[in-house]
């Protein structure tokens, strides 16, 4: 291949490209991202950025202009791709260009979901560094009223950044339990009593119906619950997911469900096409955390440059999570029937380490705030999940 283009300027984006140089590649080096940010990290938006003390927290940069030069690729900024032309080898991009390349690495993540119905002034998601910018200026202005509608981890962290500023904190969520799909009932219980240790009301099997807004600006007054409930909000962050960004590449032949369709090795049907991060289905399963679009560009970049699937991508899923000034770690793979059992530490203090039990073998474990026995644990998961894999 003389050339490549990565689709997403993101920490996918970016891994790959640092992969590409890594393992040889020396033609042209294209990368395309629609915001007009070199990439960035996106995990401090929900927390330290929105609480910072300057005025100002800059750019949460993954990459220093040094190794951004050493990578010695084009930077094609505040440019959307449009179209892939799978025949023609072509990017379509915005303003009716065209980007000629021998491969592609997608990966051009995720956007959030949003609610049905108008907006008020007030409104938030929070994916983008100009979302977080957005949603501190509202926080900086005075003590508001602040509506979270989900209570994911996106939804925590920003519930635990608003009240640390001294916010009235409300957190709705239509599940009886917030991160019961991750953690399981039990577990969750204990996360869920985070939000009441620190004065964020928690409202769970709660949906929102509508959102209110009022004046000439039509600036949010309230969040109207489906049970009728009207809670008062001046600002309101919407965290209900994400779906991946696909829609460009409708038409190109590649198959899209609930992602770019891979296999174990981020490879698409075609062999010169690659997916990795928030926007790649692999193997069957989309994972939307940050180890996964930092481990998956070396295995997709090996197999684009060989023209074959010729290694994949078995990892063992790990995420975290810092809320209210504790950190949760999870790591494994968990069935609805496994069971959680506490090691050590107490619920009661929000500092244990859990592991999941399946047939007399453990199958994942959570900790909070207990981050050196976790990592230990997590170090034997990955380890029995090789042996198995091998």
């Amino acid at each position: 291949m003389k050339s490549i283009a990565v689709i997403g300027a993101s920490l996918a984006g970016l891994y790959a490209a640092r992969a590409l140089r890594s393992q040889g590649f020396d033609g042209r080096l294209v990368i395309v991202g629609d915001e007009p940010h070199r990439p960035y990290d996106r995990p401090p938006l929900s927390k330290n950025f929105l609480t910072a003390a300057t005025a100002d927290p800059g750019q949460p940069a993954l990459a220093d202009a040094e190794e951004t030069a050493e990578l010695d690729a084009e930077w094609l900024l505040g440019t959307r791709a449009t179209g892939l032309d799978t025949g023609g080898r072509a990017v379509l991009l915005d303003g009716g260009r065209s980007l000629v390349t021998d491969g592609v690495v997608i990966a051009t993540g995720a956007t959030p979901r949003r609610l049905p119905g108008p907006e008020p002034t007030g409104t938030h998601t929070l994916r983008t560094l100009d979302d977080a910018r957005a949603l501190r200026d509202d926080l900086t202005r005075g003590p508001a009223q602040v509506v979270v509608i989900g209570a994911g981890f996106i939804g925590a962290e920003v519930a635990s950044s608003c009240a640390a500023l001294g916010h009235d904190v409300t957190v709705v969520e239509a599940a009886p339990l917030p991160l019961v799909p991750q953690l399981g009932p039990e577990m969750a219980q204990f996360c869920a009593a985070l939000h009441a240790d620190h004065g964020v009301r928690l409202l769970t099997g709660a949906g929102v119906a509508r959102l209110h807004g009022g004046g000439t600006d039509h600036h949010l007054t309230g969040v109207e619950l489906t049970d009728g409930r009207l809670l008062p909000a001046s600002v309101v962050v919407v965290g209900i997911g994400v779906r991946p960004q696909t829609d460009w590449l409708a038409g190109s032949g590649l198959p899209l469900e609930d992602g770019v369709r891979c296999d174990a090795g981020c490879v698409t049907p075609l062999p010169n096409i690659v997916a990795v991060g928030d926007v790649a289905r692999v193997d069957g399963t989309r994972a939307e955390h940050w180890t996964s679009a930092t481990e998956q560009p070396t295995v997709a970049v090996h197999n684009l440059l060989a023209g074959h699937t010729a290694t994949t991508h078995r990892p063992n899923p790990y995420f975290w999570s810092d809320q209210y000034g504790i950190r949760i770690q999870f790591a494994g793979h968990r069935l609805p029937t496994d069971v959680p059992h506490i090691l050590e530490g107490s619920p009661e203090d929000r500092s244990f380490l859990a592991t999941y039990d399946r047939n007399g073998h453990t199958t994942a474990a959570l900790a909070l705030n207990r981050p050196r026995p976790f990592m230990r644990l997590r170090r034997e998961l990955t380890r029995a999940a090789q042996a198995t894999s091998a």
